[in-house]
């Protein structure tokens, strides 16, 4: 027998093996028919095989995340339950070492994904069994509500069955920490390591024979839950100091099931112009009007856009399908077309609001949005370090703290005293007591009032963004991603840069340079180079982590003097900006 053939019947081995102990009667069914006709030699089968049964899915800080089917590299009723009781067994001894006598307790939800009903119900049934207190949400609701719902409860865990924004194919398991599980600061939030490791273990070494699932035993929350997340957070309005609501909103839920509560929590906030895109209003798995489910991309808008233009909207809000980021769109009064801004406009536009309504509450009136340095306070202001530097800039002008994080919500949440938090990839955190995660609802509340307030002064949000950038400088970036077919290709690059360190970015020499792989000042060590250049340009390439993708995150300040020198200020920058990416695909081999 050749190596070809003995590895072919490895393979069908392992898939008839599985099929016969999946408790999914049609991923079994599938995996039957997908065995045989791989041994009759069909390559394509043999294939999905390989993919499907060379190495485990492993659960890290993300938890797990990958495309539904057969097999220990899917998500499936196996996986999952696996995933579950590797979960309870955790939560019971961390319990145990923080509280002895404690029974754990365990919150449940999921979203509107195919399957993600059954592995949340299999989840609920898995952690009861093993003697955790456990409560599921009612419905398919959005990722804020279960984030939520671990601190509303008190509860040591949760459980997110989503996979976001991804391909309608996937699915995922996000695990949150909460009570006497995790340190203060991340109660709340989504797991960060050591426990992603600890969580693995336990699921490691767990023998699937052994699982049991209760039959009953769990609370299946009302819906008060979901009236508990919406009421406080249409609370976070505060229509005293920022009373205007004059505005016209299209809302998007991007087939997710954000929907509903959007609506609900907007209109109770005051909003009650809100007008739902209806081909995207309702929760569909299979996402049928756009490519891919995410707001950032391209054509993903283009429903919420035209539906703006039908009904001359002042601004659109998109959220993706979980609800846990926000896009914003707007006309643009220079062009007149309207256009998305970018995670890194949308967060200095929250920033600066954050910073107005702290001014307001400690002097009774509407605080500069810009940031005059005669507020001081308490509490921190955070965005990961790929995000922008004019966060940074607006806090301090308003005398507060500030702190970068690395990549990924889950660090951003943990900061503490942290007042606002966001990531330039679309997530947002304005009510961190209520949310320690990107909230894409309580971000849209806020984001409302902030354009309710310009239009009430005759202006928009542009203009807001324009006096941002004349008292902290014009803060320019963009974004270079390279798609990898092969993986080592992206250790190759960053090897490249290492050995052969670029000494200019746009004609601006590198002053400093980064391995933040070494750590960097508070941070810990993670795989990226960051630069930093003479006239401040700065450039930071890292693999992502969790598609095959280099991903270079660049940004150029410029002085402003006048409102007058903000379009040349802009050329000038764009200008930088095109000679950076440049020189970053020259120091790439591209």
């Amino acid at each position: 027998m050749t190596s070809f053939d003995a590895e072919l019947s490895r393979l069908v081995s392992e898939a008839r093996a599985w099929a016969a102990q999946d408790p999914d009667p049609a991923t079994a069914a599938a995996l039957t028919a997908l065995a045989s006709l791989a041994d009759d030699g069909d390559a394509a089968a043999r294939q999905e095989l390989a993919d499907s049964f060379d190495g485990t899915l492993q659960f890290g800080t993300a938890g797990l995340r990958a495309a539904l089917g057969p097999g220990p590299n899917r998500m499936n009723r196996v996986v999952v339950r696996r995933a579950a009781a590797g979960f309870a067994a955790f939560l019971a001894d961390a319990v145990a070492q923080a509280s002895p006598g404690t029974r754990p307790r365990a919150v449940v939800g999921y979203d509107g994904r195919h399957n993600s009903d059954i592995f949340a119900a299999e989840t609920a049934a898995i952690l009861t069994a093993a003697g955790i207190e456990t409560f599921l949400l009612p419905q398919a609701l959005p990722t804020p509500l279960l984030a939520y719902a671990v601190r509303a409860l008190e509860c040591d865990g949760g459980v997110m069955v989503t996979a976001s924004h991804n391909p309608p194919q996937d699915n995922g398991y996000k695990v949150y920490l909460g009570r006497h599980a995790v340190e203060d600061s991340g109660r709340g939030a989504q797991i960060v390591a050591p426990y992603d490791a600890r969580i693995a273990a336990r699921i490691a070494a767990v023998d699937l024979a052994s699982i049991v699932l209760a039959k009953d035993g769990w609370t299946v929350l009302d819906r008060s839950i979901a009236g508990g997340y919406e009421a406080a957070v249409a609370h976070l309005a505060d229509p005293e100091h920022f009373p205007a609501r004059d505005l016209k909103i299209v809302l998007t839920p991007m087939h997710g099931v954000g929907g509903a509560t959007a609506v609900s929590v907007l209109n109770a906030a005051g909003f009650g112009d809100v007008t739902l895109v209806t081909e995207q209003a309702a929760p569909d798995p299979d996402f049928p009007t756009v490519n891919f489910p995410n707001p950032e991309e391209p054509g993903a808008l283009d429903l919420a856009l035209e539906t703006a233009a039908r009904v001359d909207a002042d601004i659109v809000i998109a959220n993706d399908p979980d609800a846990d980021r926000a896009a914003v769109a707007a006309k643009d009064p220079d062009t007149g077309a309207w256009r998305m801004l970018r995670g890194d406009e949308v967060g200095a536009l929250l920033g600066a609001h954050v910073v107005a309504r702290l001014a307001a509450r400690e002097t009774g009136t509407p605080g500069d949005t810009a940031g005059d340095g005669d507020t001081a306070g308490g509490g921190v202001f955070a965005n990961s370090i790929v995000s922008s530097r004019l966060l940074a800039r607006i806090a301090a002008a308003a005398g507060y703290a500030h702190e970068e994080t690395l990549t990924g919500f889950k660090w951003i949440a943990r900061v503490p005293g942290l007042l606002f938090g966001y990531e330039e990839a679309l997530g947002y955190c304005v009510a961190p007591a209520l949310v320690r995660d990107k909230d894409g609802i309580s971000a849209a509340v806020l984001i409302a009032e902030l354009a309710a307030t310009a239009k009430a002064a005759g202006r928009t949000i542009f203009d807001t963004l324009d006096e941002l950038h004349l008292v902290h400088g014009l803060h320019a970036g963009d974004q270079l991603s390279i798609r990898v077919a092969d993986l080592g290709l992206l250790d190759a690059m960053m090897d490249r840069l290492r050995v052969s360190p670029p000494e200019s970015f746009g004609g601006s020499a590198v002053e400093t340079a980064t391995d933040l792989a070494q750590g960097s000042g508070p941070l810990p060590p993670t795989e990226g180079l960051l630069y930093l250049t003479k006239d401040l340009s700065r450039v930071i390439i890292r693999p992502s982590g969790t598609e095959p993708k280099l991903k270079c995150y660049l940004e150029v300040i410029r002085s402003v003097g006048s409102a007058a020198e903000l379009p040349a200020a802009r050329q000038e920058a764009r200008a930088a900006l095109d000679g950076v990416l440049a020189d970053v695909r020259e120091a790439l081999g591209l």
